[in-house]
């Protein structure tokens, strides 16, 4: 069950945006030890929720990978999500109405520094490992930022930064979202939300994350059963964008894809860039991948002070970190074994 907790203080982003004391919505899993410094934060991507075992199941719980025996796992709403207390759906203290248009633009590094304060919140005292593919990977690699707080990162499917190509696929589907006419600047009706805007920008996003061999083996050049005009491939794209505007929002879409361009973790306050990152790191990459391709990863590896690269062997692309939970735990396991683990891990709460 998902839970929230509000700051006690107000957090500015860095473009100078000031929220009152905003709350954060967070799921949780396994107990703080007696040193508070157990904890597994697990970084969800761009239309995840807080519930990480809705999609990331088969790697946390008793006995799995991420061993919610040993450690307490949680899972932070990233500012801008449907599923968490702050989002253009959220109501702005200023105006009694939703944020909409007016939602602060967050970046990955704003939205891990609020998820710092809510663990200080918490009384997490100690982060042994920092996770998530995607714009979680983003964030899993900001974390590394936090140096004796933070023991180890494990950013999945990321580079070290939004490249231009990336940067275009998000392009692409906002274009689509704002060709609807209910989009309305992003200050629509919930009740009459840009559903086909955002079906179509859900479309265009499935092209990237998966792969051409993934579409070639799953659709062919198959016509569907019932209408033989059209083909399997296109039946799927339609399926997924109809299926993301049921559960999400349009204005939150756009938001997190900005969350996402903002990504460049060279950008430092210091000189330091990816030389502040100092804790051991594992970057995973996924060999189809072609929004972030192996490439990526391995210059992000290279760039790291400490750092191991892991790959992902799978047909289905960017996606893969959602599907090849064996892969990944067999690349995890031994890894947060040697990098994550504390003596205290063991010294749980009664």
């Amino acid at each position: 069950m998902l839970q929230s907790i509000t700051l006690d203080a107000s957090f500015v982003t860095d473009a100078g945006a000031t929220l009152d004391r905003p709350t954060v919505t967070y799921g949780a899993w396994g107990r703080l030890n007696d040193g508070a410094d157990n904890a597994v934060v697990v970084c969800h991507a761009l239309t995840g929720s807080p519930d990480a075992t809705d999609w990331w199941g088969p790697l946390i719980g008793p006995g799995c990978a991420l061993d919610t025996d040993r450690y307490f796992v949680v899972c932070l709403s990233a500012p801008g999500s449907p599923y968490g207390a702050l989002s253009p759906r959220a109501t702005d203290p200023a105006t009694g109405r939703d944020y909409g248009s007016t939602f602060p633009r967050f970046t990955v590094r704003d939205s891990v520094r609020l998820h710092r304060a809510a663990l200080d919140a918490l009384g997490v005292r100690g982060v042994a490992l920092a996770i998530g593919g995607s714009l979680g990977g983003m964030f899993a690699l900001e974390w590394g930022r936090y140096p004796g707080f933070v023991r180890a990162v494990a950013p999945v499917a990321v580079g070290v930064r939004h490249e231009a190509w990336a940067i275009g696929w998000n392009e692409a589907q906002r274009q689509a979202l704002f060709a609807d006419a209910a989009w309305a600047g992003g200050d629509y009706d919930p009740a009459t939300p840009p559903r086909a805007g955002l079906a179509a920008a859900r479309a265009v996003a499935m092209l990237s994350y998966r792969s051409p061999a993934a579409f070639a083996e799953r659709h062919g050049r198959r016509a569907m059963p019932d209408d033989p005009g059209l083909f399997a491939a296109a039946s799927y794209l339609r399926y997924q964008g109809a299926k993301l505007a049921d559960r999400f929002d349009a204005a939150c879409y756009v938001a997190l894809t900005h969350t996402l361009d903002s990504h460049d973790a060279t950008r430092s306050e210091g000189d330091g860039g990816l030389a502040d990152i100092t804790v051991p790191a594992l970057v995973v990459g996924i060999d189809s991948d072609v929004l972030y391709p192996l490439a990526e990863q391995e210059a992000l590896a290279a760039a790291l002070p400490d750092a191991t690269l892991g790959v992902v062997r799978s047909p289905y692309g960017h996606d893969a970190f959602l599907i090849e939970f064996d892969q990944l735990g067999t690349l995890l396991r031994p890894w947060v074994e040697r990098h994550a683990a504390s003596p205290s891990t063991e010294a749980l709460t009664s």
